[in-house]
């Protein structure tokens, strides 16, 4: 039975068949709107009831448990589903089928399979036109206020966690065509080093930077001295490992869901050696709601808050700080932003929190 369908559109993930889907919130105002839901996915149904609007219905499609209750529609933590309609049970399951790999760190049981999760994911790419619009989806739009709340994150970060004496130095990982560096990086730091695995991406990244390495038309580029790119490496993250000591924070939006579990940990483990004492890195992703969705498009996965911060405890790092980016349109994936440190520095984030109903549906896109 098919349980989601995804529209194959650039990057963007339109979700067709919302009320199935990890990440989807669906309201049931009245009996009619169960009935319906029951008549479409005829899966076997059970049906709990107790108090006001406090019914609970449940979908078990190929083993996976989808919960309907009044107020919410989520996917059983470990589970998650594929853009062909493929319901997993666990991230287990999920990468040895996509990857061949074990997600709790072994090593990938089929090298063969696992660089064609790479491979597609980067070819995907290669087709893609090398501009911001290109490269978000066309929701170029959204780039103002994703810049405006990274600005802010940056700032609240740098309150807690002073930088050191000297010139700052990040890194921006998944860089695309150099649009976090040039709108957001080099406004707060002196140089500014970028990584990308497409090489028409970092072509035209360096080509807007200019010849010194600086943003033209930034609030930087009368000053190319002291605000610049300076380094653009065409390496894919899973390959990528940073220069010793080089970075007060290592930028990471928008790219770590093409990286299997296995490379994820291990890439957070050995890009800390590239921080400065006191620097962090910053994750900026989407986020489902629950569980896991894979797009075989791109060879993508996105992941939960729970999700995420279960690999984050992998890593040995600290989760410093956590906030939600906020104005982006509705049919858009939420987004949050990750403060990572090797040390618990003054107060620390929140505990991860259930994901509270909602009274509209979401039919979630994903950007990059």
């Amino acid at each position: 039975m098919t349980v989601l369908l995804f529209s194959q559109t650039s990057i963007i993930k339109t979700h067709l068949c919302p009320n199935l889907c990890s990440g989807a919130l669906q309201s049931f105002e009245t009996q009619q709107e169960e009935g319906a839901a029951r008549a479409s996915y005829p899966g076997t149904w059970s049906s709990t009831r107790g108090g006001l609007c406090c019914s609970t219905l449940k979908l078990v499609v190929g083993g996976v448990v989808v919960k309907y209750s009044s107020s919410s529609v989520d996917m059983e933590e470990e589970g998650g589903l594929d853009s062909d309609g493929r319901t997993y049970s666990s991230r287990k399951e999920m990468w040895e089928a996509e990857a061949g790999e074990d997600p709790n760190g072994s090593d990938a049981k089929s090298i063969a399979k696992k660089l064609e999760w790479y491979h597609k994911g980067v070819s995907y790419w290669e087709s893609v036109e090398a501009s911001v619009d290109g490269v978000l989806g066309g929701y170029g739009r959204v780039n103002a206020r994703d810049v405006a709340d990274s600005n802010a994150f940056i700032l609240e970060m740098f309150n807690e966690c002073p930088p050191g004496a000297g010139d700052l130095v990040a890194l921006d990982c998944g860089a695309g065509v150099g649009r976090v560096t040039k709108n957001f990086l080099l406004h707060h730091f002196h140089e500014v080093d970028l990584v990308e695995p497409v090489h028409h991406f970092l072509d035209k990244a360096q080509a807007d930077l200019g010849s010194n390495g600086t943003a033209r038309g930034s609030a930087n580029s009368n000053n190319p001295k002291t605000h610049r790119a300076v380094n653009f490496y065409c390496t894919p993250l899973q390959d990528f490992t940073p220069e010793a000591g080089r970075y007060d924070v290592i930028w990471v939006q928008w790219c770590i869901g093409h990286l299997t579990d296995h490379d994820f940990i291990a890439f957070f483990k050995r890009a800390q050696a590239g921080l400065k004492p006191g620097g962090f890195f910053v994750l900026k992703e989407n986020i489902a709601k629950n569980g896991f969705v894979v797009d075989k498009t791109d060879s993508s996965v996105t992941r939960s808050d729970a999700y995420f911060r279960d690999l984050f405890k992998q890593t040995g790092l600290h989760l410093q700080k956590t906030k939600l980016q906020k104005g982006f349109p509705k049919d858009l994936f939420a987004v949050r932003m990750y403060a990572l440190t090797s040390e618990p520095r003054g107060m620390s984030a929140p505990p991860s929190q259930p994901t509270r109903a909602s009274r509209r549906r979401n039919q979630p896109r994903k950007i990059h």
